[in-house]
């Protein structure tokens, strides 16, 4: 149970699993309301009309706060590891923070204005989210490396590494597709269907951003074995 673990790794574990339940609950509203295809929607296709958009922001909202609050963790974490073995300075480890905390504003923004009633803010908000985290995640993985084999194993940081360069790789293609291909796909469209004119830029951009998401969830659930250790060090 996530009561009994030591240390603070509660926090990690909380996010990742109301993350992922926000995620999978908006999705099977969604199709079971008949609102979006079961194939491979966009994930804000998932919360944009009621009953699942009230669910949608609502539990967006406090896995945004919860990011926050491990974020936060992790950067005292950071400092104080620091004071017994310097692998990372100060001024990089806040800035880490602070692109992380950019990165939970850009979730809060996409869950508030919905993706059919505020488009552009919407958008704004998930390019922020996604772009900030992915750049977190990746400034995390190294300095995970720097802290080697003190406060992490070789094997934790390559995993995180490995979860960070997919994140990127699929990051990339979608805000490619959203630019290069504006002028082809309907941003506000949710009601995709296979075979229909254009549904090939939609399902390839739809797969890079549940590719992204998750990353940052299955990235998120490997700072659990450093928060159960955390415990010893505050």
């Amino acid at each position: 149970m996530l009561c009994c673990m030591p240390g603070v790794a509660f926090v990690p574990a909380l996010l990742v699993s109301w993350s992922s339940a926000a995620f999978i609950i908006s999705y099977v509203i969604a199709v079971l309301a008949g609102h979006v295809e079961p194939l491979v929607p966009y994930i804000s296709d998932t919360g944009t009309k009621p009953p699942e958009s009230g669910v949608f922001g609502f539990m967006i909202n406090i896995s945004a706060l919860l990011a926050a609050i491990t974020m936060y963790i992790r950067y005292l974490l950071i400092e104080k590891q620091n004071e017994s073995s310097l692998f990372v300075s100060s001024a990089c480890n806040m800035f880490t923070l602070c692109v992380g905390l950019m990165g939970c504003t850009g979730m809060g923004i996409v869950a508030t204005f919905q993706e059919l009633a505020v488009p552009s803010v919407h958008d704004i908000g998930a390019l922020v989210a996604f772009g900030s985290g992915v750049v977190y995640i990746t400034l995390q993985s190294i300095i995970s490396y720097r802290s080697c084999p003190r406060w992490n194993t070789y094997f934790v940081c390559h995993v995180r590494m490995a979860i960070s360069i997919i994140s990127c790789i699929a990051f990339i293609p979608s805000i490619l597709y959203v630019i290069v291909f504006a002028s082809k796909i309907s941003m506000t469209k949710i009601d995709w269907t296979p075979g229909e004119k254009d549904y090939t830029y939609h399902f390839m951009s739809a797969i890079c951003e549940w590719t992204v998401a998750f990353g940052f969830i299955f990235f998120f659930l490997t700072f659990i074995r450093d928060f159960q250790v955390g415990i010893y060090i505050f």
